[in-house]
């Protein structure tokens, strides 16, 4: 059984910075794309952040670039997202995920979701 479990979050004052983890079980991550997705309230769920299976290839929304970094650790099934200076319009749930699938940026393409973590930036 696949599972995917996000750590990390919290509140954090703007121009500060969290760390997201994802520990996954019943899968192996370098078999997958992976990406960290996030929701704001009454908004569609976007991604922030996504690197390919073969962990050569990372897409990174214009948002967050320069800002956000995504990394893998296979060995730990863990993925992390290191978020440094933080914005109050980064206030969102955060959401790990896995897909079967070479790269993508949309969620649709994923077919594993963590239950999320709450990012909430303050001003």
């Amino acid at each position: 059984q696949v599972q995917l479990v996000e750590s990390g979050g919290g509140l954090v004052q703007a121009g500060g910075s969290l760390r997201l983890s994802c520990t996954a079980s019943g899968l192996i991550l370098d078999d997958y794309a992976l990406g960290w997705f996030r929701q704001a309230p009454g908004k569609g769920r976007e991604v922030v952040a996504a690197i390919s299976m073969t962990g050569l290839s990372t897409h990174y929304a214009d948002s967050v670039e320069g800002r956000f970094t995504i990394s893998q650790d296979n060995a730990e099934r863990t993925l992390s997202l290191q978020m440094n200076s933080l914005k109050p319009e980064g206030t969102a749930m955060s959401y790990c995920a896995a897909g079967r699938i070479a790269f993508s940026r949309f969620a649709f393409e994923y077919n594993y979701w963590g239950p999320g973590t709450q990012v909430t930036v303050s001003s």
